[in-house]
């Protein structure tokens, strides 16, 4: 192996790929657009053209796993009297991939956001990554100078592509990509900390070890933040009945107490997954702020208008009066979609199930309110497809 990388052979290598650099930098700025369009491409094809999105998600992981050894291969070279490719260069290519991935990803967060949710933060911070990412200036600032922060930005990468990707070609759910990626994500953000081991000692590795596990619990805590970026909702309604045959919300009411006591509620969504993903979602009532029933749905992925489940609840408590919220969870705790509607004694005042299915999404807002026109048990859901 060394007699095939010979000093001169390195170097050769190195000015070839510092030339490919300076020929390719004043036509980056072609790259993040080119980025986002793959990515949508990958988001909005991969039902009717699969394939297009694992070959485009391969490609992309394959430039991770370059960028993720490229320290380790330079220490490798360093080791043995080799020449390493110049800060600025790896830099630069390290910009490329992070853009990359940035733009690649962000139509995949942007369609399935709640974004009356927390998930709205955790869009924002993607959508400032990817801007920073194609202001040099700020970028080149913070691999050189904030290399602590620069891990973190290039974890946060990881974790966002691993979300991605894992539904796409492995067919994992929600719950379990995002376990993976949080796993893997913390493993790239070690190194950020790594000052701390400095002065070995057992006190230091006990600070390490400490702080590991304290990032673990902030990421799975802070997970119902994280979009769901292989699920959305693409519609929904209520309605006071159901045609299990054509699988459509029927009849329309004025949701007061009365109306609820006699015919009860159904809550139809229509949720968007990629083909081969079998995922379970739950619609969870609350009334007044506080959590009532939680009804359990499983859904299939590979439909484009999105697979089609309801759930239904006759029993309400005695005065149902006040703010009710349907929250479209995964078992993993990531917000789908969300549901709101009023009930009250006047009938002007009181939200409208018409049966009428909405469209949800990036257009809705993934919310849909239905304005004005308990103990109780959900009975089990009929999904269909």
């Amino acid at each position: 192996m060394d007699s095939l990388l010979t000093p001169s052979r390195i170097a050769s290598l190195q000015q070839r790929v510092e030339r490919l650099v300076e020929r390719l930098k004043p036509w980056s700025w072609m790259w993040p657009p080119m980025a986002f369009a793959a990515g949508l491409g990958s988001f909005f094809l991969v039902d009717r053209q699969q394939w297009l999105g694992v070959v485009l998600a391969l490609g992309l992981l394959f430039a991770w796993l370059l960028l993720l050894s490229e320290s380790l291969i330079g220490r490798w070279l360093a080791r043995r009297g080799h020449p390493t490719l110049p800060r600025g260069v790896t830099t630069f290519i390290a910009q490329m991939i992070h853009q990359e991935t940035l733009f690649f990803t962000l139509p995949f967060i942007l369609v399935t956001t709640v974004w009356n949710s927390g998930q709205t933060l955790f869009a924002l911070l993607v959508v400032g990554m990817a801007a920073l990412s194609i202001i040099d200036p700020l970028y080149f600032k913070l691999a050189g100078h904030w290399r602590s922060l620069y891990f973190m930005f290039h974890a946060q990468c990881v974790f966002l592509v691993l979300l991605v990707i894992l539904p796409i070609m492995l067919h994992l759910t929600t719950g379990q990509s995002l376990l993976l990626a949080l796993i893997l994500t913390i493993l790239v953000a070690l190194p950020s900390f790594w000052h701390l081991l400095k002065k070995r000692s057992l006190k230091r590795w006990c600070a390490f070890f400490g702080l590991t596990v304290v990032l673990a619990y902030i990421a799975w805590l802070g997970r119902i933040w994280v979009p769901p970026a292989s699920l959305w909702m693409t519609s929904s309604a209520l309605s006071p009945s159901f045609d299990i045959q054509q699988r459509e919300p029927q009849g329309s009411i004025a949701l007061t107490p009365e109306a609820l006591r006699a015919n009860g509620l159904y809550v139809y969504t229509a949720i968007r997954a990629p083909r081969g993903l079998s995922e379970t979602v739950y619609h969870a009532w609350h009334y007044n702020g506080t959590p009532m029933d939680t009804v359990e749905l499983t859904i299939n992925g590979g439909r484009e208008q999105g697979y089609r489940a309801w759930s239904y609840k006759q029993n309400f408590p005695a005065n149902p009066a006040g703010d009710w919220r349907i929250d479209i969870m995964t078992d993993s705790g990531q917000r789908v979609g969300l549901i709101r509607f009023t009930v009250s004694d006047d009938p002007q005042l009181a939200s409208r199930a018409d049966g009428e299915i909405q469209p949800s999404g990036l257009s809705g807002l993934n919310l849909r309110r239905f304005i004005p026109g308990g103990s109780g048990t959900s009975d089990e859901p009929e999904p269909s497809e």
